[in-house]
């Protein structure tokens, strides 16, 4: 028997077939989601919702018809983005995504909705959130008319799937959507009312691993999101491990039976009594991407062509000279979640230092060292200590001299996550737990 694990993300929509028993991938897919619609607003980040279903539905006809024995359906996605629904669950929205700027957006003349969360509720809300994305429609007439609900994009792809016309949300994408209260499980709905929101779209809830329904006969199990995915398709010990990922963003994410919170730290729903401690970097791995474009836009500007600029700048990190006296760079070149206006910046710059190859080490460094600074947070408030860094991500999957760097600045031996498709993988184990064939434990190596 097999487990399929189905993977909505930003720019690729991901498929992978589980051999259930032995837990190995048998076969991937990948295919470009390239659903981003173009508005005349820059802070503006919408995807057409139903391209997204489509594409994601021709994917899975298509390998149900090459397979046969598929015992579950797993889901998972981008999280914290929302698509509105009418009363007969279906889109009458594009998808609002993670990357939507209109909660930074000043919409009563002089504050956004995060700074109106902060001063008149105390809540941490943050741009891109599903809710905070409402509450800025709601107070601009941007609500379509016929809203029933509202859900992520992959629990709209499990409603289709199962034909339910009210979403049911795992909690790990309940607490994606912003003023949700992770340490009693539920929305914040005071706050909501009062904010002027109307309580009735807010999606039931659960904590469960459960099956939604089912599709040509196979059950599908409810999609978490895909952070939880991703360190359950990750990481087998969970107790001696962190999991650190590196893809367009960053992440560090540790396990944890108690609850906490930091400046920067987020306490995320995992499953019922646990919860993942995230901290997240908005810029990622995307800052080595923007340094190649750095040297390959001067590359061109000198008419040379046709460089392979991540090769050149692998083998300039060979000069062990780099180490020497380290540039200083921040790499928070897109802001942070609270701070979305910060910039990054360089220093300790010198007329012996300022090379090409220090650049990039200080690049990788900076990548490494802004994860950590969140991770040593997690490490001092729970007094915790773990010896194994576990790896996922083409951003670090791709880079030997980053897992180098991130495994001396963290003082753990790192290992790379075994498979590829870390979030799809994960979907997949999920719907296993859902349909009774693995417990939590037998995942992760927790007790619960």
């Amino acid at each position: 028997m097999k487990a399929l694990g189905l993977d909505i993300g930003t720019t690729t929509i991901s498929a992978v077939i589980v051999e259930m028993k032995e837990r190995k991938i048998e076969r991937a897919y990948t295919i470009e989601n390239g659903s981003f619609q173009k508005t005349g607003f820059d802070w503006e980040k919408i995807q057409d919702a139903e391209m997204i279903l489509q594409k994601t539905l021709k994917l899975l006809d298509e390998i149900l018809e090459e397979y046969n024995d598929i015992h579950v359906i797993g889901l998972t996605g981008q999280m914290h983005g929302i698509v509105y629904l009418n009363k007969e669950g279906k889109q009458i929205s594009p998808l609002y995504t993670w990357q939507d700027g209109r909660g930074n957006l000043a919409c009563d003349g002089r504050r956004s909705i995060c700074e109106m969360l902060e001063d008149d509720y105390s809540v941490k809300a943050y741009t891109g959130y599903g809710l905070v994305t409402h509450l800025y429609n709601c107070r601009m007439n941007l609500v379509p008319k016929g809203t029933a609900k509202i859900c992520t994009i992959m629990d709209y792809l499990g409603m289709r799937l199962t034909e339910r016309k009210k979403p049911l949300v795992h909690s790990s994408n309940a607490a994606s959507l912003g003023l949700y209260d992770v340490k009693h499980d539920g929305f914040m709905e005071e706050v909501l009312r009062s904010a002027g929101a109307d309580t009735k779209i807010l999606p039931d809830v659960t904590d469960s691993f459960t099956c939604l329904g089912t599709y040509r006969g196979i059950p599908v199990s409810v999609a978490i999101g895909d952070n939880q995915a991703g360190f359950l398709g990750s990481v087998e010990n969970a107790s001696e491990s962190i999991l650190v990922n590196m893809g367009t963003g960053g992440q560090v994410s540790v396990l944890s039976e108690k609850y906490f919170t930091a400046k920067g730290i987020e306490a995320r729903p995992f499953a019922k009594g646990c919860y993942l401690l995230a901290g997240s970097s908005l810029c990622g791995g995307r800052a080595y991407a923007v340094l190649e474009q750095f040297f390959r836009s001067y590359a061109q500007a000198a008419g040379v062509e046709g460089i392979d600029h991540y090769s050149v700048m692998a083998k300039l990190l060979d000069n062990k000279a780099t180490k020497m006296e380290k540039l200083k760079v921040n790499t928070a070149f897109s802001g942070t979640r609270e701070k979305p206006d910060k910039r990054g910046f360089i220093k300790n710059i010198g007329t012996e230092n300022f090379t090409p190859e220090a650049l990039i080490y200080g690049v990788l460094d900076g990548m490494a060292a802004e994860l950590y600074k969140m991770y040593g947070k997690i490490e001092k408030g729970l007094s915790l200590s773990k010896g194994r860094m576990v790896a996922s991500g083409n951003g670090i999957r791709k880079n030997p001299h980053l897992q180098q760097i991130m495994s001396e600045t963290f003082g753990m031996k790192l290992q790379m996550a075994e498979h590829e498709e870390e979030a799809a993988y994960g979907a997949a184990v999920s719907g296993m737990i859902a349909a009774g064939n693995l417990s939590l434990k037998e995942a992760i190596g927790i007790e619960k």
